[in-house]
Formats: C-alpha cells, structure tokens, sequence
C-alpha cells in the first residue's frame, strides 16, 4: 500500500500540470481561505521516512515562516525552522545542518499569506471520498521538489502532507490531537547549541 500511494505522488509531481477546471478553483480558492484562517497550530504527529521508518513527535507552526518539530524519545532529533532558516539537530551526536528555507517546499505551507499562485504552482488535484489532495511546487524551483497537502472535506480540515525534496526522497507527515490558535513563545523557534528552548507540552 505504501509503494502504491508513493507512486501515485511521484507521478503526480512529475506529470505536467493540467490546466484548472472551475471547480479545481473554487476547491484551491476554499483551501487557501481554511489554511488562512489560522496563524498557529499545534499537533502531534507520525512521519513515516523514504527508508519506511516511522517516528512521532509533536509539531509547532506559527506563520510565517516559524515551525518546530521535537521527536519523541528515544530519537534524538529536533527540526527548527524560523528566521529564513531551517535547522536539523542531533541532539545525541550535538551535530546540526542548516538549510535556507525558501529551498524546501515546505516553506508553501508557512508563507504569510497561504496563495496557490504567483510563486507557487498547481501540479495536480486529486479527489478520493471524504478527502482531497493539491500537489504544489515553488515556481521556477521545481528541482526543490513538491509537498502534497491532505485534506479532510467534510468539514474541510488538514490532516497529512507528504514533502518530496529534490532528490526524490519522500517524507510524509500525518497530524492528530490537532490544536489551532493560541500564542506560542518564539524562542522555541530559534536555534541555539541546546536546541533552542523546549516548550511545555
């Protein structure tokens, strides 16, 4: 079932966009509005890796630009992202790798104002019962890869997205226990040699 739904992602982002039917835009024009509709969120979530390894955390994102995965125990990772820069952390082997955000797909998902146009381009539509899912890509920065947002449609409510980087490797991320709204302290946003303050959970 994994190698099925993987391939269906990768042909999606690799066929060329077709162009948009009226009700492809009313559906862009509805998710736009709900992903606009929040500025935080805080979920816990399962990641399953391109190698099948699976792992659970709790994630933090503040728009624009602000995110923050903390992976459980025993796994010694934490990912960072704020300020225009993304950090991956060992904590176990104190090691850290950054990378510019603009360079992930992700960074679709936490722009300011969540638009499916202008620098970011449609790559496809896919409607399944109770679900929907839009595959994006930056535009003129498709060698970035594309991240393929799920939706829930009744009512309409985020719940997976799988991010496709620019050597083919797939990382998919499903969300539960989902919390919208609230203030978080930007600190936790922020890299330091301790990887930044830990928020309570």
């Amino acid at each position: 079932m994994i190698r099925i739904v993987l391939a269906v992602l990768l042909w999606a982002s690799a066929v060329q966009a077709a162009p948009l039917t009226a009700t492809d835009a009313a559906d862009i024009a509805r998710i736009e509005a709900y992903l606009n509709g929040f500025r935080t969120m805080k979920s816990r979530f399962l990641q399953i890796a391109s190698n099948g390894s699976t792992t659970e955390g709790t994630a933090w994102i503040s728009r624009p630009g602000k995110l923050r995965f903390e992976y459980d125990p025993p796994s010694p990772l934490l990912l960072i992202v704020g300020y225009g820069v993304g950090f991956f952390i060992d904590t176990k082997l104190g090691q850290t790798n950054n990378f510019p955000v603009l360079s992930s797909p992700l960074s679709i998902l936490l722009a300011d104002k969540v638009q499916f146009s202008g620098n970011v381009e449609v790559d496809a539509i896919n409607r399944l019962p109770g679900q929907i899912q839009i595959t994006l890509h930056r535009a003129k920065a498709a060698e970035d890869g594309s991240i393929t947002l799920v939706f829930a449609t009744a009512p309409l409510s985020l719940r997976s997205w799988a991010v496709i980087d620019g050597q083919g490797q797939e990382t998919r991320v499903s969300l539960f226990k989902t919390e919208f709204g609230g203030m978080f302290d930007n600190k936790i946003f922020t890299h330091t040699e301790q990887g930044g303050t830990a928020p309570s959970r």
